[in-house]
């Protein structure tokens, strides 16, 4: 098990207070790579369906939830919002909870965040997979062409840490290594604002 560190001043809640005028809608390969005794990479297409973003104040409650009570409150404070629609091949889509899309390096830059899909056999266990019910999407987007690439966390698990005066939110991987999103394309109006965050990723070793 490996972690995906996402460090910033606010982090990824950390959104902007302009919602979306129009549907924006990403399609593409998803890759994800197994663990454990399935270490098989299997592969599915992706519509990701944009239609808002969380605004500044509620990604700062939000933070709050998460700094305060831990990620199950910041949970089920997450599943009253949506902001878009995430599906693979013909699952149903999930509704995604939180989202921020950003310009960074002349690129587009999307984050979201939503529920994740529960199997029943991890229910019906009690596998400690179920402390990762999150799932975490990045993706880069080149606005002359429409397309891009990005990283794909099916089961990640979120904290928020305080570190040399910096608070951070940690973004971990249940998964060996996170998927990819491949052959992104972009369709429908963005509005998006200027990056300031400092994004890093570490592999937790």
């Amino acid at each position: 098990m490996k972690r995906f560190l996402v460090m910033a001043a606010l982090g990824i809640l950390a959104t902007t207070a302009n919602g979306q005028r129009n549907e924006t809608t990403f399609t593409g390969t998803a890759y994800i790579y197994g663990s454990g005794f399935n270490t098989r990479t299997v592969s599915r297409t992706f519509t990701m369906r944009l239609n808002g973003q969380t605004s500044s104040g509620e990604a700062s409650r939000l933070i709050s939830i998460l700094q305060e009570n831990g990620q199950n409150d910041l949970l089920r404070e997450l599943e009253k919002q949506k902001v878009g629609t995430f599906a693979l091949g013909g699952q149903i889509g999930r509704d995604i909870n939180a989202a921020e899309v950003t310009n960074v390096d002349g690129r587009i830059r999307v984050r979201a965040v939503f529920a994740r899909w529960l199997g029943f056999g991890e229910l019906r266990g009690g596998y400690r997979s179920l402390d990762y019910p999150f799932t975490y999407i990045e993706l880069f987007v080149d606005p002359r062409t429409r397309k891009g690439e990005g990283t794909f966390i099916p089961a990640a698990q979120i904290r928020f840490r305080s570190k040399n005066g910096r608070n951070e939110i940690q973004i971990e991987d249940f998964g060996t290594f996170p998927g990819k999103l491949l052959g992104v394309q972009m369709r429908g109006g963005l509005v998006a604002r200027n990056g300031s965050h400092e994004i890093t990723t570490n592999d937790g070793r």
